[in-house]
């Protein structure tokens, strides 16, 4: 799969991710002659070093070269938003560098390749599926979450709006009001909101989701033998947490935010 994002320093680089939750200062954060990170998480030498942006002092650049100089900078550099710190010291020791990615998409050790001329990254070894994702909204304002079986083929055991895959040739809204009825019997029709796609990764299978919101109105779900229960939620009660499939809650915020914005 490629990710495209903004080229910020040209060159081509294969290696392993090693990444980091957060910013990053180069200055105080790892050791220039060795490559080690100074909190013990890894060695940057030869890694696609990923995070989120740079902070911390200008010096920070000369430590980027002077790993360079030292044998020990990180094939690449990968960044959800770039800032001048670390975009100085990519260019200055012709390390390859990418902004705008989504880097919760990007997993320790995955094998990957950063084109800093194209602006994109390649992990290899995984496969992208499209697929529609559902909320349905009652005429009390809850949203129905469905509890996936522990043996589900993706996230097992945990909570998650109506979704299933896009079948070939088939439109993403009829997708959804088709998945909405196999797997509840619930009618509906056009949508009262929608999204672009998001992006999810599990394993080596990145997810991209289409969301969706409908109107229920009176009509209770009855459940196909894909999922074992279901409930009515209040809005606030869904949590981003191992219980919800990552990013529902946000959806289902924006969605609604959406259509109070129509009234």
């Amino acid at each position: 799969m490629i990710l495209r994002g903004r080229a910020i320093s040209p060159g081509k680089a294969e290696g392993r991710v090693l990444k980091l939750n957060g910013t990053f200062s180069f200055l105080g954060g790892v050791n220039a002659s060795t490559g080690d990170l100074n909190t013990g998480e890894g060695n940057v030498a030869g890694k696609v070093f990923v995070f989120s942006g740079g902070k911390g002092s200008t010096v920070g650049s000369f430590v980027m070269y002077d790993l360079m100089v030292h044998g020990k900078a990180p094939a690449a550099v990968v960044n959800r938003a770039a800032e001048t710190i670390v975009t100085t010291g990519a260019v200055i020791s012709s390390i390859p560098m990418v902004d705008r990615i989504d880097i919760d998409l990007l997993f320790n050790g995955d094998e990957v390749t950063v084109n800093g001329d194209e602006g994109t990254v390649e992990i290899k070894g995984t496969r992208m599926i499209r697929v529609v994702s559902s909320a349905l909204l009652n005429e009390s304002g809850r949203i129905l979450l469905l509890q996936r079986p522990d043996n589900a083929r993706s996230f097992p055991g945990t909570r998650s709006l109506v979704a299933g895959k896009i079948e070939a040739g088939e439109d993403i809204e009829s997708a959804a009001v088709r998945e909405i009825f196999e797997e509840t019997q619930i009618h509906v029709s056009k949508p009262a909101a929608s999204m672009p796609p998001i992006y999810v990764r599990e394993g080596d299978i990145v997810w991209e989701v289409y969301p969706f919101l409908f109107r229920a109105g009176d009509q209770e779900p009855i459940l196909n033998k894909e999922n074992v229960s279901c409930g009515w939620v209040a809005p606030d009660e869904i949590k981003n947490d191992r219980s919800v499939v990552p990013q529902t809650n946000d959806v289902v915020k924006k969605m609604l935010r959406s259509i109070a914005g129509q009234q």
